[in-house]
């Protein structure tokens, strides 16, 4: 087990790997045992992951509610053919290059990236879209390269763009060269002569719209999920998520989640945070919240996202289905 996930480890690190393992054991006068290798697997890193390397919460899928479909998807893209080689092989079919998710803000489409690292166990290499981008010439399309290059030398592994509206705008609109330079560049790493072997390429936006329809295309941005603004029983279980640890007295979560139709994710997590402030301030000694201060945060934190911006969601789709 170990060593399937030692993704990217050069002999040195190896040599690390065993080296505080074997520390670990004569620490506490015991063999050398698996326990002492998942503790020192926890601690080295790849070598060239050093540079990107980016601490991932202990966020699992049982922390995100509904979704089931992104998730089916989004395993098959990256634990499948990693768990199971030999069902692809056997049906004479390539894994997916990438998933794109997109939806309203704060319906979680971040946290499943987090979820995702952590519970694939790959080598993780986050990147905001803007990041790559630099005021000299031939600079942001060799970011890219880079990014690609060591994502490669650390397989398998994911590569997740954030706000990839930001680096894959449509061509032709208005948008800097250097911009329709770099997207040319992702372009190609993506789906070129150089094939992308055991990188899977994870991207979420809000505006789908303004994406480059190149990006979207078989063979690189295979998958597109829709992730939605949480339904009824979703909103039940991120509630409950965001109350286990609250010390809440008489509060009735359903009531709760049927009122609050419309609501992001990031909505509820900001109004349970609200409910609790407001029993803070009837009594700094407060040791409850109870459904009165659940009735304040709903005066407070409001519904954001405007039907409009659901339009648009629904005629991408609509769109895509087309083609």
């Amino acid at each position: 087990n170990t060593v399937q996930e030692t993704h990217g480890f050069v002999g040195a690190d190896l040599s690390a790997l065993y080296g505080t393992a074997t520390l670990a054991a004569q620490e506490r006068n015991g063999v050398l045992n698996m326990s002492d290798m998942r503790g020192a697997r926890s601690q080295i890193k790849p070598s060239a992951m050093r540079e990107v390397q980016v601490e991932i919460p202990s966020v699992s899928w049982s922390d995100i509610g509904g979704l089931e479909d992104l998730k089916l998807k989004l395993n098959q893209a990256v634990d499948w053919p990693i768990k199971h080689p030999e069902v692809f092989l056997r049906m004479g079919i390539k894994p997916p290059k990438g998933v794109l998710m997109y939806g309203p803000p704060g319906c979680s489409k971040t946290m499943i990236a987090k979820a995702l690292a952590n519970e694939s166990g790959l080598n993780f290499l986050s990147i905001k879209g803007p990041e790559l981008f630099s005021k000299w010439v031939g600079e942001s399309e060799k970011a890219v390269r880079d990014l690609f290059r060591r994502a490669r030398a650390v397989a398998p592994s994911i590569v997740f763009f954030d706000e990839i509206d930001a680096l894959g705008a449509s061509r032709g609109e208005g948008g800097s060269k250097v911009g329709e330079r770099v997207l040319a560049q992702l372009l190609t790493e993506m789906d070129g002569v150089e094939s992308l072997v055991g990188v899977t390429v994870l991207a979420a936006t809000n505006r789908p719209d303004m994406m480059d329809r190149a990006l979207l295309r078989p063979g690189r941005l295979d998958r597109v999920v829709y992730v939605p603004l949480p339904d009824l029983e979703t909103r039940k279980h991120i509630l409950r998520i965001h109350t286990r640890k609250m010390p809440v007295k008489d509060l009735n979560l359903d009531r709760i989640a049927e009122i609050t139709s419309g609501y992001s994710g990031a909505e509820l997590a900001a109004l349970c945070n609200e409910s609790a402030l407001a029993a803070l301030e009837e009594s700094s000694l407060s040791d409850t919240v109870t459904e009165k201060h659940f009735e304040k945060g709903l005066q407070t934190v409001k519904p954001r996202i405007q039907k409009e911006f659901l339009r648009i969601y629904d005629e991408f789709q609509k769109d895509h289905d087309k083609t």
